[in-house]
């Protein structure tokens, strides 16, 4: 792998990007390069292949994007096949798709480009109607991907430009072997792009067989997290979070933040707690309905939340302007994922502040996001704290289970007024027995709570009608009456007519005449 020049371009003109690229970039806000949209895009102009490496934040989706849109319209092509992808972009997750395919239509707004986006999670007519006539630019997720390609409804053999991004976000979802599917069905003569905020074993083996003599463009490998973030954390007993985070949104007059919870269902007592605070706040997780989250980024956006609480499934897919602030509620069990998550703020040259709790169980998780990122970090409150309190689950008290717990029974009593041995009637007089000592058939509570303790009538039935069953099995032997024989077999007192033992029981009654 060749390395690529270190120097930088000063402006978007100087990297030889059409005028209506240009004018995009301009309409965008955009004036100036950043450090791997300056490296990248020359070399891809130039149809070479890449390998990027370079953290979340940095602008790896407008280093690819550019060159595309540039190859496809100056090469148009008149008559598509059906089904058909000029430019593929393979990305982890629904939210980080979503943003690349919003990417596309924001730069090559000056040209007649069709692209279109299929992730999992929504119904799949609408992303084959999209594609069927064949598509400039597809964005897709590998598991929607794979679907329709089986299907036969996406075709890669005229695929001309190919990119994985994210692709150790893919390695660790467990994308990587579908990823070696898709990239089987790619013709061979294409220009293929691979970016990656890591380079770990697995991934350097997939770019080593899927790119040709690529260009390598590494940026802040060296200071992974990034320079513009003002971290800290914050010392804090568990059972204190959320009133640190709550103090933390009302003091320091947050304007945009995106929490991280460790758990789905953290998240979403977290953004309850949060609205019960007063403050406007919304999870994002995988157990979300697609619409649910799309509309949870479209609030977030829009202003009307000022709070967006996200596990991991967002670290990498939340591409949001004016963040202020990324909070670690919990840190993540894994060093590398803090860089991802801080990276949703200091975007594109922006400043932002990345607070992290830290509970003393955390400790170790601290220790080592602090090697990854080579440097110890300034903190607050009381690092020798002692554990902090059990949380506290505010789901309310469960059903008691067991023999005697069945559905709908009655709340157990106090343990005060409970007839055992250290109870407050435990020198009392023991209950007397009850008059009825059947068994309740399966499903039954033992309690006789829809008589208020008092056994059924001999004859009534569980719902109050005559024969209809009354719930016990050893009708009969209990002091009820017998039924009829014409009751359902073996429910009767009576002994059985000649030969029905045999016919019911036929091994025993062989047993015992072997015995006589």
């Amino acid at each position: 792998m060749s390395q690529t020049q270190t120097q930088t371009r000063n402006d978007f003109a100087s990297l030889g990007l059409a005028d209506g690229l240009l004018a995009a970039l301009r309409e965008e806000g955009y004036q100036t390069p950043t450090p791997i949209q300056a490296r990248a895009i020359p070399p891809l102009l130039e149809g070479r292949d890449l390998l990027g490496i370079a953290r979340t934040g940095t602008g790896k989706t407008a280093a690819f994007a550019l060159p595309i849109i540039q190859h496809l319209s100056s090469r148009p092509i008149e008559r598509r096949a059906q089904f058909s992808v000029r430019a593929l972009v393979v990305a982890p997750t629904r939210e980080l798709a979503a943003q690349i395919d919003e990417s596309f239509k924001a730069y090559g707004r000056k040209y007649p480009l069709t692209h279109a986006v299929v992730f999992g999670g929504v119904g799949k007519n609408p992303q084959i109607q999209a594609v069927w006539r064949g598509i400039d630019v597809l964005v897709a997720t590998p598991g929607r991907l794979l679907d329709l390609m089986n299907e036969g409804k996406i075709r890669l053999d005229r695929v001309e430009i190919a990119v994985l991004d994210e692709a150790d976000r893919m390695l660790d979802m467990g994308f990587v072997r579908d990823v070696r599917k898709i990239v089987a069905k790619l013709p061979a003569e294409r220009q293929t792009m691979l970016f990656s905020a890591t380079m770990p074993a697995d991934i350097a083996e997939l770019a080593s067989g899927i790119l040709r003599d690529p260009v390598r463009v590494s940026i802040d490998t060296e200071r992974p997290a990034a320079e513009k973030v003002s971290q800290r954390i914050v010392h804090v007993a568990r059972s204190g979070k959320r009133e640190a985070l709550s103090r933390l949104i009302f003091e320091h007059a947050v304007e945009r933040a995106v929490v991280f919870t460790r758990t789905k269902h953290g998240a979403n007592r977290l953004a309850k707690q949060l609205g019960e605070d007063g403050i406007g706040a919304a999870a994002i997780h995988a157990n979300k309905s697609q619409s649910a989250r799309i509309r949870a980024l479209a609030d977030f956006k829009a202003g009307s939340v000022k709070v967006l609480v996200a596990t991991d499934l967002a670290a990498r897919g939340i591409d949001v302007d004016g963040i202020t602030h990324v909070v670690n509620f919990d840190l993540p069990n894994e060093p590398e994922t803090y860089v991802h998550r801080i990276g949703r703020t200091a975007r594109a040259g922006a400043s932002g502040q990345a607070v992290s709790f830290c509970d003393p169980d955390e400790k170790p998780l601290l220790r080592a996001i602090e090697k990854l990122i080579g440097e110890r970090l300034p903190f607050e409150g009381d690092p020798n704290l002692p554990l902090g309190e059990p949380e506290k689950d505010d789901r309310g008290p469960r059903p008691v289970r067991g023999r005697q717990g069945g559905r709908g029974a009655p709340a157990a009593r106090p343990a005060a007024a409970r007839p055992f041995p250290g109870g407050e009637r435990s020198a009392a007089r023991p209950e007397p027995a009850r008059p009825f000592a059947a068994r309740p058939a399966s499903g039954g509570d033992g309690r006789y709570p829809e008589r208020g303790g008092v056994p059924r009538r001999p004859g009534e039935g569980r719902r109050g009608v005559e024969g209809r069953g009354d719930g016990f099995r050893n009708e009969g032997s209990a002091g009820l009456p017998a039924r009829s024989g014409s009751e359902r077999p073996g429910r009767s007192a009576q002994a059985p007519r000649s030969g029905e033992a045999t016919r019911r029981f036929p091994r025993a009654a062989s047993r015992a005449n072997s015995r006589g």
